[in-house]
């Protein structure tokens, strides 16, 4: 196996966040100029590096660890309490709305799986909004706790839905509920099996004597919870993606004090993950991105405007939901544009959506850029109308200039 290609592309990951360090005026998030230098560096442009078996073995990898690290962000204590049940409502009516928007352009004749488009549709960023609000100081206020719900339901429900509706084997929907309530029972008895275990102060001190050493074992157990449940999943008959998200909404549940209790453990994960295999993930995007058919008529690159626009009225509209709980109007906006803010979902479903020829590859290259753009301006926008809607010492908390995160979920 040649690995000239992998270390081109561990390469352009090394360079990505040396140049946003060197250049601080560009603000654009890691994730998107990865993406950009895949699709300068690859096939489609200069053709210096080809996404050969070790590259795509590395990057699926990536992939699934984007998806674990996704799972660990969540937080139950978001799925409780009045402004659960508000981000609720806005999640039913971004399904609503996407659902309405996908047959419209299926009726059109712009897509070929409405339900597909609608699941894209309805995703956030999570991993993406979250050191944003935490570097701007937002994070604990209303309108910082509102997004992240609303991003928080964004994560979980539409990873669930592809996994249920776009998997590798075709069997009727049916068989499906019944693997996935399977699936929540063994996840259930993990759960238990593990809060159980840590009962065991024998156990208890045995890895936390191993946690810091060689043998760094809350690693090597993440690694068996993650490997596990995508074969489970994948036995099943989901995509392995299902199951590497479990295993981090999982860990996060069962050590949700992790960061008091064991400080080094989650850092220790986000350099494995936003380290090595997540950045190849997103180089790789690039350079399996077909530019030639994005560009190839004007009808395709006009996609990208209607396809950002959807994403902003399925995820953005339905934040004037919160209009009662927060301080202003241009709040209820920056949550919004917080919401319609996606990126590394629309990437995974739409390679699973050409693996399973549910999407055409011109959609799927003009969501991947709308996602794109996305990124890009959504955020900032969003920060500016909380600074300008800030007054007094509150204008303080939200003057701190946000991070240019590495990673998205």
């Amino acid at each position: 196996m040649n690995f000239d290609n992998l270390v081109a592309v561990l390469a352009v990951a090394a360079a990505v966040p040396l140049i946003l360090a060197a250049v601080p005026r560009v603000r654009v998030p890691g994730p998107v100029l990865e993406i950009v230098a895949g699709i300068v560096l690859g096939p489609a442009v200069l053709d210096l590096v080809k996404p050969d078996q070790a590259v795509r073995l590395v990057s699926t990898i990536g992939l699934a660890f984007l998806l674990f690290l996704a799972g660990l962000e969540i937080d139950v204590r978001h799925f409780r309490g009045p402004r659960a049940r508000l981000a609720g409502l806005g999640l039913g009516l971004s399904a609503l709305l996407a659902l309405i928007i996908g047959v419209v352009l299926h009726a059109a004749g712009v897509v070929e799986s409405p339900l597909l488009v609608g699941i894209i549709l309805i995703a956030t960023s999570l991993g993406l909004i979250v050191p944003i609000l935490e570097d701007a100081g937002l994070a604990d206020r209303p309108v910082g706790q509102f997004a992240i719900a609303g991003a928080s339901l964004g994560e979980v429900c539409p990873v669930l839905l592809l996994s249920l509706f776009f998997s590798g084997r075709a069997t009727a929907i049916g068989s499906k509920l019944l693997l996935l309530s399977l699936l929540g029972v063994l996840v259930a008895l993990v759960v238990f099996g593990t809060l159980r275990i840590e009962r065991s102060m024998w156990i208890t001190r045995m890895i936390d004597r191993l946690a810091d050493t060689s043998a760094q074992i809350r690693i090597r157990l993440s690694m068996l919870l993650v490997v596990g449940l995508g074969a489970v999943a994948t036995h099943l008959g989901f995509e392995a993606i299902l199951g590497a998200f479990i295993a981090g909404a999982i860990l996060r549940l069962v050590d949700a004090d992790a960061e008091h209790k064991h400080p080094l453990f989650h850092p220790k994960l986000d350099a494995i993950g936003y380290g090595f295999l997540i950045p190849v993930f997103f180089v790789t995007s690039g350079l399996t991105f077909n530019l030639s058919v994005l560009f190839s008529s004007a009808s395709t690159l006009l996609r990208v405007p209607l396809f950002l626009l959807a994403l902003l009225a399925v995820r953005g509209l339905p934040a004037v939901l919160y209009r009662s709980a927060l301080a202003s109007i241009r709040d209820v906006a920056a949550v919004g544009l917080l919401q319609a803010t996606s990126l590394p979902f629309i990437v995974a479903a739409t390679t699973i959506g050409l693996q399973l020829h549910a999407i055409r590859p011109a959609n799927a290259a003009a969501l991947v850029a709308a996602g794109l753009f996305s990124v890009i301006i959504f955020p900032v926008i969003s920060l500016q109308l909380l600074r300008s809607s800030a007054k007094g010492p509150r204008g303080q908390l939200c003057a701190g200039k946000p991070r240019q995160p590495d990673h998205s979920s």
